[in-house]
């Protein structure tokens, strides 16, 4: 082993804990990226990462829009009334009611794909209908956080449109390749999620006391009457990019369909078109500041390690094995998610760096990609150090601990399936 792996390979080490401790995620990813290339004599490579990260044009459009449109819908509520559509039908189902709501919130997950926006427009309705249900608190919050996995069937998605490009697709058709595990992985969430609240007995059914268990009026953030024109505003450009792709032989980027989305919006709500148009930029900035921050931040810590040649040591190792690579592809950016909360920093290292060699693992781009993104995803939800689980927690009066018992078995099992079908 030379001086420089080892010193990567500390770095590493020292990276994982900067990121368990919660320090900032972008400054520790560039610190340990341009430490590496420092350390091996090549400062040059993390500064040309960075600048090539700056300005990957197809990613900055597509996330940045679908940034400024998640703000626009925030701003004139149409979240919460498509999730009080949804919930309108969720009476008398008993213990029906647990995947009934993972549900409603798996699709609310596709309109509103950021975990936290979902968690804070979701969460303060359907948590108290479960509890006042007969759910326990840590069951019912575990259901919120748990169907946030359907976001990336948005095309919005940072994930979608990064490995996409890679692979040289279309995010829908990337998305559409995707579409059926996907689904499967989310209704098995929803099935396996259902048989823990059984075996930890976290559902009994409350007494009749002669009124309604749960009363509208008493969910707070909900509209006291649902605007359908409204509802659908979120939904609307998933719509036009999924009748485009699929009935036509018209190209769409991502940023259109967002732009049509937030006039939708605007006009249906008669918003005020100077605070939407604000909001909508911000959104933006939000957008390249912090997802693309992770982004840029991600490929100069893999710039670092190949500067210090762990890269090609690590390609190496796989070509020889190749079910290496999906073995570090599903187990890698999941242990990642776990120890650190976050499965985005893990999956776009891991993109960056190793998928772009997938053909030389016998491998296609587009499914180590993937498989990275997914587990990815699933390490986060088993972790109590997540934004989304720690909200949701917060939502329920819960230890985050206790999310984590019902949702870690759930997520492994998903993790096993992924790694051996995909």
């Amino acid at each position: 082993m030379s001086l420089n792996i080892g010193f990567a390979l500390l770095t590493v080490l020292v990276t994982i804990y900067a990121l368990i401790k919660r320090y900032e995620t972008r400054f520790v990813l560039l610190a340990a990226g341009f430490a590496m290339a420092i350390f091996s004599l090549k400062p040059m490579i993390a500064f040309q990462q960075f600048d090539a990260s700056m300005t990957k044009s197809s990613l900055i459009i597509a996330i940045c829009s679908a940034m400024g449109f998640a703000a626009t819908i925030s701003l004139t509520k149409c979240d919460v009334h498509l999730v009080a559509l949804l919930t309108r039908p969720l009476r008398k189902l008993g213990v029906f009611l647990l995947p009934a709501c993972m549900v409603v919130t798996s699709f609310c997950a596709v309109a509103i794909p950021s975990t936290a926006g979902l968690c804070a427009a979701v969460g303060p309705s359907l948590i108290p209908i479960l509890i006042r249900a007969g759910f326990k608190p840590a069951i019912a919050a575990a259901a919120i956080v748990c169907s946030t996995t359907p976001a990336l069937f948005n095309p919005g998605v940072a994930h979608n449109v990064f490995v996409a490009k890679l692979a040289d697709m279309e995010v829908m058709a990337f998305i559409t390749k995707f579409f059926m595990p996907l689904a499967g992985f989310s209704i098995a969430i929803i099935v396996g999620l259902t048989v823990i609240c059984f075996l930890y007995r976290d559902y009994k059914k409350p007494v009749n006391t002669g009124t309604k268990v749960v009363q509208e009026k008493e969910v707070s953030n909900l509209p006291a009457k649902v605007n359908l024109f409204y509802a659908i505003a979120p939904l609307v450009p998933v719509a036009i990019l999924l009748y485009v792709s699929l009935y036509t032989t018209m190209k769409m980027s991502v940023a259109t369909a967002m732009l049509i989305g937030t006039a939708y919006a605007l006009v249906i709500t008669r918003s005020n078109p100077a605070e939407v148009t604000k909001k909508f930029f911000d959104g933006m900035g939000k957008g390249y500041g912090n997802i693309l921050g992770i982004i840029i931040a991600a490929g100069v810590f893999a710039a670092g390690l190949k500067a210090a040649g762990v890269v090609d040591m690590l390609v190496e190792a796989l070509t020889s094995a190749n079910h290496l690579a999906r073995i570090g592809g599903a187990f890698g950016p999941y242990l990642m998610g776990v120890l650190t909360g976050s499965g985005d920093a893990a999956a776009f290292a891991f993109n960056e760096a190793v998928t772009p060699n997938a053909a030389k693992f016998g491998l296609q781009i587009a499914d180590l990609g993937w498989l990275a993104i997914i587990c990815g995803s699933f390490g986060r939800l088993s972790s109590p150090l997540a934004g989304g689980v720690i909200l949701v927690a917060g939502m329920a009066g819960v230890n985050p601990m206790e999310i984590v018992k019902r949702s870690a078995p759930v997520m492994l099992c998903v993790l096993f399936a992924a790694y051996f079908l995909l």
